[in-house]
């Protein structure tokens, strides 16, 4: 049976996490001038263009074009790990397990055998200096999302044994890490997401050490629709429909515009998610 999905850590937790939002606010003018000579922030044409993806193949997008140049944008937002971040915050820590550095999260790995299965989905962060808009080269990124049927590995009963839809890599000169994945569930009272830690080096994440930011990607509507309607996914096209991404909990701040992920794809070629993360 699953657990339920909580997504918080404590009042303490979330107040301690809007303070910190609160200082960033405060020193949003200064980050205006940082930005001023640069490219217009991805995060911002947040609407979905191009016609819905649907069976046929027809590709989505949402945010910035993946078109490989270095694109300036304002700091990830702070967020919540959630209760399932498996980084020794709260119960497991598969962050120093070898087997952890790897892009394919659909398999679990050491002693567990388990395959997460669902619709193909490939993640493609872009790691850069918020200060300077330069790829962090050498940033570690740990990353983590829920299985179709919105279940969280290490922790639901039912794949607790399991460590899949896990996973680190480290950021080539580009900045950018790659993970092949599946699409996740939209479970009960959350908008569809990904989870991610951004650490200063690969070292300092199998080391479980300083985090250098956390945060969630988010999912335009059009591609989880036409994803929710396939088999597998019991449940997560009713609870799409109950949520939004301005009202949710983590992204209803600034309505998600600078965690909305660019996405393109069809459920018959797999869907591909690009996301740029400042810190």
């Amino acid at each position: 049976m699953a657990v339920p999905h909580e997504h918080d850590l404590g009042l303490e937790y979330d107040l301690a996490t809007l303070r910190r939002r609160n200082v960033l606010r405060l020193f949003a003018g200064a980050g205006l001038v940082a930005l001023a000579g640069c490219a217009a922030d991805d995060a911002t044409s947040g609407s979905t263009a191009g016609t819905s993806p649907t069976t046929s193949g027809t590709p989505t997008t949402s945010g910035t074009p993946s078109t490989g140049a270095v694109s300036c944008v304002e700091e990830i937002p702070e967020e919540t790990a959630g209760p399932y971040p498996g980084d020794g915050s709260n119960g497991p820590n598969v962050l120093t397990e070898s087997g952890i550095v790897r892009s394919d999260l659909t398999k679990s790995f050491g002693s567990a055998s388990g395959v997460a299965e669902g619709v193909p989905l490939t993640v493609e962060l872009v790691v850069q200096d918020a200060a300077r808009c330069t790829p962090l080269e050498g940033a570690a990124v740990y990353l983590w999302h829920c299985d179709a049927k919105g279940r969280y590995s290490l922790y639901d009963d039912e794949i607790a044994s399991e460590n899949y839809l896990r996973g680190v890599q480290a950021a080539d000169a580009d900045g950018k890490v790659t993970f092949t994945s599946i699409y996740p569930a939209a479970y009960s009272g959350r908008w569809p997401h990904i989870h991610f830690e951004v650490y200063s080096s690969l070292s300092e994440a199998t080391a479980a050490g300083k985090i250098s930011a956390t945060s969630q990607l988010a999912f335009p509507a059009e591609p989880c629709q036409a994803v929710y309607a396939t088999s597998g996914y019991d449940g997560s096209t009713e609870n799409l429909a109950r949520t939004s991404l301005t009202s949710d909990m983590v992204f209803g701040d600034d309505g998600g515009t600078r965690q909305l992920a660019t996405v393109t794809g069809s459920v018959e070629q797999g869907y591909s998610a690009r996301l740029t993360v400042a810190v």
